[in-house]
């Protein structure tokens, strides 16, 4: 009876806390995401694999150290950096992510207008609606009525594991291609890798997830489930992500390595192995894109009023928290609106908002290893060394990644080979 009752404690405690880590990795398969995923499957095939095993290290241990952070400091991460670094630095940053997080909002709007236009429903119905949709959910709603809705819609990613496996794809290949690094002297390739680790590890999930647990009011006392729940999040967040590029693999890659010009011409190239697999590609686009289109103007209108000092939180009324809904209203109504200008250049701007997160990470973890080594600030929940080498360790590979893509770009170099069969 005693183990019984210590283990419905536990339970129970989990359940508690269960939210902000679980949400932020899963939103991280949004549109540019799902995008990035397919490209990656469609014109290199099983072969990026290998990154996910590092990816998936490198975001627990990024988000875990936001989230002991906001459970220890109860203070979100742009209010530390305006804290400890002071409002220069803090503009610089909140500037920075401001741009990247905008481009991702248009992206999932473009996600939501991709994946209705193959039902047919044209952009201009579908981007409105999920616009206000949205808008709806978090400005009407409380913190614990939105948490639940972002949870139940974690649900849906499981379409993408049975789109994959209705594709019948080589396992065989793909399994060993998750365990075979490969890397090559190619543009197009380097951008991929960029833009894997920059969609996976995107920098708004170190400020969302840690305003997320300070709102939640998770404290070190509950630290223990936190972290259960935030590494949890993350292995799913890389299988979903691994099931993606499968699918396209083997739709795609396997016909012919090629391009594709959106998540929605992913889920069009399953149409012809069948109805189902199609339909829950499309579908789960969808709902992916909605999802992310909710958290990252929530994630970005976080990060600049903590910065600025300003009231924050979906438990405040918009008369209590005004700056805090106008901005998150204002990046609703621009990123909705992009996605119905015209022959907007949709898709270069989805693969761009992808490397821009890979390019700004390093500059974001930096900051939050300066932060969770302070004695003074964490006191004996600092990181360990293990903890700092991984993170050093990725800080230097990742500008180095960008250094290697941007010489690329300067100098030229080969770009789009197909990539060998495997044996």
């Amino acid at each position: 009876m005693a183990v019984l009752k210590r283990v419905r404690g536990r339970l129970l405690t989990f359940l508690a806390v269960l939210g902000p880590g679980f949400i932020t990795a899963m939103v991280d398969n949004d549109a540019g995401g799902i995008f990035t995923y397919s490209e990656a499957g469609a014109r290199w095939g099983y072969v990026p694999l290998w990154t996910l095993l590092p990816i998936t290290l490198l975001l627990v241990v990024n988000q875990e150290m936001c989230s002991r952070m906001g459970a220890v400091t109860g203070k979100g991460l742009s209010d530390l950096i305006r804290e400890e670094f002071g409002l220069r630095m803090t503009v610089i940053v909140m500037g920075l992510l401001l741009v990247v997080n905008f481009t991702n909002i248009a992206a999932n709007f473009a996600g939501v207008a991709g994946a209705m236009e193959l039902l047919p429903v044209s952009r201009y119905v579908s981007v409105p609606l999920g616009a206000l949709l949205v808008w709806f959910l978090v400005v009407k709603g409380t913190y614990q009525s939105v948490e639940k809705v972002f949870l139940a819609a974690s649900v849906f990613y499981v379409a993408y594991v049975i789109s994959a496996i209705l594709v019948e794809p080589d396992w065989g290949a793909a399994l060993g291609s998750s365990v075979r690094p490969v890397l090559l002297a190619d543009r197009s390739y380097i951008a991929v890798l960029v833009g894997l680790v920059g969609t996976s590890v995107a920098p708004w999930m170190q400020f969302y997830l840690q305003a997320a647990i300070v709102e939640k009011g998770i404290d070190s006392t509950q630290y223990r489930d936190t972290r259960i729940e935030v590494v949890a999040g993350c292995v799913m967040m890389a299988a979903v992500a691994f099931f993606i590029i499968v699918a396209c693999a083997g739709a795609i890659w396997e016909e012919g390595p090629r391009p594709i010009a959106s998540a929605a011409e992913a889920a069009e190239a399953l149409r012809p192995l069948g109805a189902y697999a199609y339909a829950l590609f499309a579908g789960g686009l969808l709902c992916a894109s909605l999802f992310a289109a909710s958290i990252l103007p929530l994630s970005t209108a976080y990060t600049v009023c903590e910065g600025l000092g300003l009231e924050s939180g979906v438990d405040h009324d918009f008369d209590e928290a005004p700056s805090f809904y106008w901005m998150y209203t204002l990046l609703i109504a621009l990123g909705a609106g992009v996605v119905l200008i015209p022959d907007f250049p949709i898709v270069p701007m989805i693969l761009l908002s992808q490397v821009l997160n890979g390019v700004l990470l390093p500059v974001v973890m930096i900051i939050v290893l300066k932060l969770v080594n302070r004695k003074d600030l964490m006191h004996e929940w600092t990181n360990g060394p293990l903890y700092n080498l991984i993170a050093w360790a990725a800080v230097l590979l990742l500008i180095g990644l960008s250094v290697a893509l941007a010489g690329f770009s300067i100098f030229g170099g080969s770009s789009g080979a197909p990539v060998p069969s495997l044996p």
